[in-house]
């Protein structure tokens, strides 16, 4: 499903479009924002860089989009090739969605939601799973989806 994506630019400014190799430093200041705002303790841009580097395109485990308006990198989004043994297929999971502060408002993030998730249902994907936490669910709840259910997460004591 996500691994025949074709990607076009978006019509108009922003462009929303892979993160390759060459732009991927540029998104680990992103990245570590996105765990400031979710108040993640310990941000960690070495082990950040290892993690995410397995989603640069070409991926056989996902995929980082970014926004971008000329040369300057605005948001991004990881989608995550997933299966569901509910529905026995390949599905995208759109695990993570930021859009820098100052360039919230500008529908940037209904871009990166709807746009992503339309060319996965063109590349065979029948379903797609959003994790939402409560900053997020407006997006989507904008967009047409619905809760279906939610997902605790629970860590070793």
């Amino acid at each position: 499903c996500g691994r025949a994506l074709r990607w076009a630019p978006m019509p108009s400014a922003p462009e929303i479009a892979p993160v390759d190799a060459a732009e991927f430093e540029r998104l680990l200041p992103l990245i570590g924002d996105y765990q400031r705002f979710y108040e993640v303790a310990e941000i960690d841009e070495e082990r950040n860089r290892a993690f995410f580097a397995r989603f640069i395109d070409p991926s056989d485990d996902g995929i980082l989009i970014g926004a971008w308006d000329g040369g300057r990198l605005l948001g991004y989004a990881c989608l995550y090739w997933h299966l569901s043994s509910l529905s026995a297929a390949e599905t995208v999971l759109m695990n993570d969605l930021y859009v820098a502060p100052e360039a919230r408002g500008r529908g940037i993030g209904s871009m990166m939601t709807s746009f992503p998730l339309r060319e996965a249902q063109a590349g065979g994907c029948d379903l797609a799973v959003l994790q939402a936490a409560a900053a997020g669910v407006g997006i989507y709840r904008r967009l047409g989806f619905a809760n279906f259910g939610e997902i605790t997460e629970y860590k070793p004591g």
